[in-house]
């Protein structure tokens, strides 16, 4: 009786590991079409500058706990229309812009490409 249970256990677990392989890869391969997809959707989007007032800002954190972790910032974007915009930018940008802002943004698709702060008069 128990040497059959030996003989279950060694055909099922290649069967099990095969599965999570194919899982992790399919996984991967998902997130790399996504990006890709995304990065070329982008370039064949006219760059394009507007009039906007930054009017929120935030932080996420990735990682932690036993892996490095690292900041994301995001900064919203209302434009004359009211429409509103998040985009991410790096940490430098997200010093330097603040709430209230009026400037002209610039951007390409989800990619963010600068913002010029206007001179109040």
């Amino acid at each position: 009786m128990f040497e059959n249970q030996g003989d279950f256990m060694f055909s099922i677990i290649p069967i099990f590991i095969g599965i999570i392989a194919v899982i992790v890869f399919g996984t991967i391969l998902v997130i790399l079409i996504k990006g890709i997809s995304t990065w070329n959707k982008n370039n064949h989007q006219p760059r394009i500058n507007s009039k906007a007032k930054v009017v929120t800002k935030r932080t996420g954190t990735r990682g932690g706990k036993e892996t490095n972790s690292y900041s994301q910032y995001f900064v919203t974007f209302e434009f004359e229309s009211g429409d509103r915009v998040e985009f991410q930018v790096t940490g430098e940008e997200y010093g330097q812009l603040v709430e209230g802002d009026n400037g002209e943004i610039q951007f390409q698709g989800t990619r963010y490409l600068g913002y010029t702060r206007t001179k109040f008069q």
